[in-house]
This record gives C-alpha cells, structure tokens and sequence, in this order.
C-alpha cells in the first residue's frame, strides 16, 4: 500500500513496565478501535483509492442530519469521528468492515498523530527559545522582544516574524513508535515512549512507512 490503513484511538496514560532483563520501559497505554469502514472511495469513481474509517459510538442527537444521512445510506451506526486513509487497492476493504488491534503486532514502528497539549499564550524564550537580556547592570531587558524590523527599509514587520503567540494545541506527528504488548480482548495498545496530548485524547494510529 502506498499508505498503509490506520486506526482511530484513545491515550488512556502513560506508565512503565518491566521487560525480560529488568530494564524498566516507559510506555503509553491506547485504548484503539474497534473501527468501521464507513465509506471506500475508488479512482474510477472518487479519482483516488481510500477508505474512510468510523470510531466512537454516539447517539444519533449528537450528529448533524448530514452525518447521519452519511452513516445511514450504508446502514452504520452513529459515530463520533470520521477520517480518510489513502490505499492503493480498495478491493482489500468492504463497507461495514470492522478493523481492530489485531493489525498490530509487538515490535512494529508505528506513526501516532494528535493534538498536543495547549500551554497558552507565551512568549519569546519559552515559545521559541530566544535568549533572553542581562539580568544584573542596570538592563531592563530581561525577557523583553526588542527589536522586530529594520527602520525606513522595508518598514515594516516581514510576515513570519516570530514572536509571542499561542503554544500547543496543534496536530503533530510522533515516528517509529514502537509497539511492545497489544491486547486483543480489552483493544488496547502499550507503546514506548510518549505520544501527544493529554489522556482521552483522540489519535490516529497508522503503521510506519
């Protein structure tokens, strides 16, 4: 596949566990699918091959009459949230499929995708790791921007200038996690390492290229 088929997941915490040789391993706990395959695009019809994969069950007042008519046209339950992987064949996928944690296996690099944790509104040393002035002698510029453009010439600020601003609370990428244990019974995935944002939030689980 040109982009293998993920899976939609919770993060539980994090935690740590003991391997074989008593090395102790910081983990991620994910609570991950069951997903369903709510919608198989194809390139003679769509232009593109893709599934389209459901996760969270919800009440049907919770959704708008357009998600619910999407869901309904091929007799799925309501789900909370949707989202498209590419596929190079779509034959592999039917409508209704369920897709679990079975896809997974311990000791496979995986991507998790999420939205980190929002640490507000900050300024230059923490967002972007400026240094900051002379804390002793007289200086008044501890933590203060200074300068941000030159005079007459261009006069003006350039776009892209960075400065204080809003930090966390964006999609981010985590590569070549790696899977130690996968739990069938309860869909659950223990991961090394750590993965964006706080506890219930939602990921995106895809396998590494």
């Amino acid at each position: 596949m040109s982009v293998s088929i993920g899976l939609l997941g919770n993060k539980i915490g994090m935690t740590q566990i003991f391997d074989e040789s008593g090395n102790i391993i910081p983990v991620t706990i994910l609570k991950v699918g069951p997903c369903v395959v709510t919608q198989v695009k194809t390139k003679s019809k769509d232009g593109y091959n893709s599934i389209q994969v459901g996760y969270g069950n919800v009440s049907p007042k919770s959704l708008t009459q357009p998600e619910l008519g999407h869901l309904q046209k091929s007799d799925i339950q309501p789900l909370r949230y949707l989202k498209e992987f590419r596929v190079s064949e779509e034959n592999e996928f039917n409508l209704g499929q369920i897709l679990d944690v079975n896809s997974f296996s311990p000791g496979q690099l995986i991507n998790i995708q999420g939205k980190s944790i929002g640490k507000g509104f900050s300024g230059l040393q923490k967002r972007h790791n400026f240094s900051r002035g002379p804390m002793t002698h007289g200086s008044k510029n501890h933590r203060a921007p200074g300068s941000i453009g030159m005079g007459t010439t261009p006069g003006r600020v350039l776009p892209g200038k960075r400065m204080s601003g809003q930090v966390g609370n964006k999609v981010t990428t985590i590569k070549k996690l790696k899977v130690i244990q996968v739990n069938l019974e309860e869909n659950i995935l223990v991961i090394k390492g750590s993965v964006p944002g706080k506890p219930g939030n939602l990921l995106s689980i895809v396998p590494s290229e």
